[in-house]
C-alpha cells in the first residue's frame, strides 16, 4: 500500500506544480491519467460507479467530486481541491489537497491552513486502542474553533484492496465511540470543511457536491496506516519547497 500511496503522492506533487491561472481541470486530468498509467497503475476513480474522469477537481464552492472539464479554466484567486486515487498491484492509495490559484483572499488562505491542520490533528489520533470517533472529534474541534464548519454528508473510509472499505470515518462526533483502531488497519482520513454553513447539495451531474450557501470549501486527505509505533502516512508528499521548483509548463494542454 505504501507503493500505491507513494504514486498518488507523486501525482499530486506534479499536479500541484501545474496549477496556475489559465490551466483547465481537463489539463490536470490528462496529466494525472498519463502519470498513473505510466507507473503501471490504474486510475481508481475512472469508471467507479460511472465516474468519468481520473481525478476529482473541485473549485471554490465545490466540496468534492468536481468533474474535470476543458471549460473549467482556473483563474487567479480560485482555490481547487484535487483528489487522486490509484490501484497498484491490487492495493489502493487515495489522497487530496486543496491549492490556491495565484493570490487568494485571506479567508481562503485561512480555510486551507485550518483544513490541513485538522487533517494532521486527526492523524495524531490514529493509534492502536483509540476509537474511530476520536479522529472525527479532532477534526471538528479544530475546525469549529476557527469559525468554520465540517461537512456531514461525506466521510472518510477504510481502504485496502478496495477503494472504500469499512469503517466509515466521519469528520465530527464525540470521542470514544465506534470501532477500536488496531495495528494493520488503513484509513483514508479526509476533512471537508466549509467557510460558511455545513450543508451541501449535489448538482444535476450526479457527482459534484457544492456548499448550499455558496461559501468556499476545502478538502485534504491522506491514506494512513495504524502501526505499533503510531500513524504511518502512506501518501506523504514532498515539501512545498520542492513542489514550487517544478516546471508549471509540464502540464499537457487538452483541447
Amino acid at each position: 500500500m505504501r507503493e500505491a500511496g507513494r504514486l498518488v503522492s507523486e501525482v499530486l506533487t506534479e499536479l500541484s506544480a501545474a496549477v496556475a491561472p489559465g490551466v483547465s481541470t481537463a489539463d490536470l486530468d490528462v496529466l494525472a491519467d498519463k502519470r498513473i498509467r505510466q507507473a503501471g497503475a490504474i486510475p481508481a476513480f475512472k469508471g467507479y460507479h460511472g465516474y468519468p474522469a481520473t481525478i476529482c477537481a473541485s473549485i471554490n464552492s465545490e466540496v468534492i467530486h468536481g468533474i474535470p472539464s476543458g471549460r473549467r479554466v482556473l483563474e487567479n484567486g480560485d482555490i481547487i481541491s484535487i483528489d487522486v486515487g490509484a490501484s497498484l498491484d491490487g492495493y489502493f492509495g487515495d489522497s487530496a489537497i486543496t491549492l490556491p490559484v495565484g493570490r487568494v483572499s485571506e479567508e481562503a488562505a485561512t480555510l486551507l491552513r485550518v483544513t490541513e491542520e485538522a487533517l494532521h490533528k486527526a492523524i495524531e489520533r490514529v493509534r492502536a486502542g483509540n476509537r474511530v470517533s476520536d479522529i472525527g472529534n479532532a477534526v471538528q474541534h479544530h475546525v469549529e474553533a476557527h469559525g468554520f464548519s465540517v461537512v456531514r454528508e461525506f466521510v472518510g473510509h477504510g481502504i485496502g484492496q478496495k477503494m472504500h472499505e469499512e469503517p466509515q470515518v466521519p469528520n465530527y462526533g464525540e470521542p470514544g465511540r465506534g470501532p477500536r483502531l488496531s495495528e494493520g488497519m488503513v484509513l483514508a482520513i479526509e476533512p471537508m470543511v466549509n467557510a460558511g454553513k455545513p450543508a451541501v447539495k449535489v448538482l444535476a451531474d450526479g457527482w459534484t457536491a457544492v456548499t448550499r450557501d455558496g461559501s468556499l470549501s476545502a478538502h485534504f486527505e491522506h491514506t494512513v496506516a495504524v502501526t505499533a509505533t503510531g500513524p504511518w502516512i502512506l501518501t506523504a508528499r514532498e515539501t512545498p519547497a520542492v513542489v514550487a521548483k517544478r516546471d508549471p509548463s509540464a502540464v499537457a494542454r487538452s483541447s
